[in-house]
């Protein structure tokens, strides 16, 4: 099966169980890098097929963000026929992943230990909230990692209320994770001939994505808390007003703030010893940024984004999603492909020799299932 697809994983065969984000965004990688992945649905369908507005043709644009490339079967795992194939499917794949609660595939055959004992050479995957131990009971839905991770107590301002990012960045950290793990996993097969099972659960991608934070309390006893816009270690690393909104500006060494005191206008500022290094300058923040602002008042953040960037100074606009893609299209970096008229966000990873395919775009219900049922029972 997709022996005609192109790619460093042609051949590799995936029988996706997941849905909604984080399972499916991790196989979407996987298929742009030409693995044959074939997208297992209820009789309702993914749920973020229903998951609008917006929509395009009428479907969700949110399932469509994260399903090219896949092939859609659905299989009713009550139905004892229908999870005979599943488990034929399992048997036939080089990898599984699936994100239902713990243990819940189990009596359909589907666990890792039935189906492994049938095709020891899977690579199965599975990825949960919060872990297969004391949080198997949670479901794993973005908005609750966020909030008991820590990161909805990072964002907002410091004297307001806790919000969560405007993404769900936990499911795509932990599609992310999945996607590598399922990479070594068939690295380490390879070599040994056995598969073995990758586990993934939301919360410890969020730990382990909310990087300087949680290291900021394991390593040195400190509890991060909401700063607005600022960085807790660097300054200046926040939007800053200018004459008509804001501009991002970031000073990550001395060099830089050096530079940017100097298309400011304000050459002697690195000299004060408040602002020397970028320690005294998190020290002395407060009395910093009043003095920038003052500055930074005298133009537009047009203007400003064209000096400080031919200077080398890091800064940008803040920007709309329609004005990040067309940045990206500025830049030449190509952002948005079509697959049978379909329009998607590209594949961020460039590969010289097997570069990313588009060849399927995302399926509609069961829009395969003929086919693969015939397969199947074959």
């Amino acid at each position: 099966m997709g022996e005609g697809s192109s790619g460093p994983l042609r051949g590799v065969l995936v029988a996706d169980f997941s849905r909604i984000l984080a399972g499916p965004y991790a196989t979407m990688l996987l298929a742009d890098l030409g693995a044959d992945v074939i997208k297992v649905e209820a009789p309702g369908g993914d749920d973020t097929r229903t998951w609008q507005p917006p929509v395009r043709d009428g479907v969700s644009t949110y399932y469509l963000g994260v399903n090219r490339n896949k092939r859609s079967l659905v299989l009713d795992l009550a139905d004892p026929g229908d999870a005979v194939l599943a488990r034929r499917l399992a048997a036939r794949s080089d990898v599984m992943i699936q994100n239902f609660r713990p243990g819940a595939l189990r009596r359909f055959g589907l666990d890792h230990d039935t189906v492994t004992a049938a095709n020891p050479r899977l690579v199965y995957a599975s990825i949960s909230g919060f872990g297969a131990a004391g949080g198997a009971d949670l479901p794993g839905y973005d908005l609750m990692v966020q909030a008991a991770s820590g990161l909805m107590s990072l964002t907002g301002a410091a004297d307001g209320p806790p919000y969560k990012a405007g993404v769900a960045v936990f499911d795509v950290i932990a599609g992310l994770h999945a996607a590598v793990g399922i990479l070594a996993a068939l690295h380490h097969r390879a070599a040994t001939g056995v598969g073995q099972h990758v586990e993934v659960d939301l919360l410890s991608s969020a730990l382990s994505g909310l990087v300087n934070h949680t290291s900021a309390h394991v390593a040195g006893a400190v509890v991060p808390h909401r700063m607005g816009n600022a960085h807790p270690s660097i300054v200046p690393y926040e939007p800053l007003p200018t004459a008509d909104g804001e501009l991002v500006v970031i000073a990550g060494n001395d060099g830089q703030f050096r530079t940017l005191c100097q298309v400011l206008g304000l050459p002697g500022l690195p000299d004060d010893p408040r602002f020397r290094r970028n320690q005294d300058r998190t020290a002395h923040r407060d009395a910093l940024r009043p003095l920038l602002v003052a500055a930074l008042a005298a133009r537009t953040s047009a203007e400003w984004f064209r000096e400080l960037r031919a200077a080398g100074v890091p800064c940008s606009p803040i920007n709309t999603v329609a004005d990040g893609l067309a940045l990206a299209e500025g830049l030449g970096l190509d952002p948005v492909v079509t697959v049978d008229g379909v329009p998607g966000v590209r594949n961020p990873i460039g590969l010289s020799a097997t570069p990313p395919r588009y060849d399927l775009p995302p399926p509609a219900l069961d829009e395969h299932g003929a086919e693969l049922r015939a397969w199947l029972a074959g």
